[in-house]
């Protein structure tokens, strides 16, 4: 990913959570200082790059604690994209038979309050876009903006780059650099660098 230009230094992760003993009830293959060590080794093979993953809340016994130590982890890391998620029972996996014993108003508090602490990181690490230029693929247009997305960022789940379309005429598909004028939680807005 380092050394490859055709390869986009963007990795999505579903680490789930961080907290070694909801990972072994998970039956993941790492433990929480496991995935941390994987995940600084990510970063330091490939500065710069874009980290998305996932996690679960509310899994079964998950303490307030434990949960704690996931917002720790969330806060310390900077995901730039994160999907959170509260456990349900799912047929034909080893967890469907665990006592599913965290209420519904529990995990959805956690699941709010994770993706809160998320959108304030998504917010930070967009402002420091600002004034950046970027490789910018136009997706399409929509209403008065055209959209596309930078290397950063997967089709319809992540970031978008709005950019005026009453400004210039630009073609769905190519390619455009765009220097970043100005950011909101989950969007990038900019002007084509000339």
């Amino acid at each position: 990913m380092r050394e490859n230009p055709k390869v986009c230094s963007y990795l999505d992760m579903p680490l789930q959570h961080i907290n070694s003993r909801i990972l072994r009830s998970m039956k993941r293959g790492l433990g929480g200082q496991k995935t941390v060590d994987l995940l600084n080794k990510i970063k330091n093979e490939v500065p710069g790059i874009a980290m998305r993953t996932t996690l679960i809340v509310g899994f079964p016994g998950e303490t307030e604690e434990e949960f704690q130590e996931l917002m720790d982890f969330v806060e310390k890391y900077r995901f730039d994209r994160l999907g959170v998620f509260t456990y349900s029972p799912e047929e034909g996996t080893s967890a469907n038979f665990l006592d599913d014993n965290v209420p519904e108003e529990v995990k959805e508090d956690r699941k709010a309050r994770l993706m809160e602490l998320q959108q304030n990181i998504s917010l930070a690490l967009n402002q420091e876009k600002v004034g950046h230029t970027f490789r910018v693929i136009i997706d399409r247009k929509e209403n008065d903006y055209y959209v596309g997305r930078t290397a950063f960022d997967s089709p319809e789940v992540d970031n978008e780059v709005m950019i005026d379309a009453n400004i210039q005429d630009m073609k769905i598909g190519e390619f455009y650099q765009v220097t970043i004028k100005k950011a909101d939680f989950f969007d990038l807005y900019g002007e084509v660098f000339n």
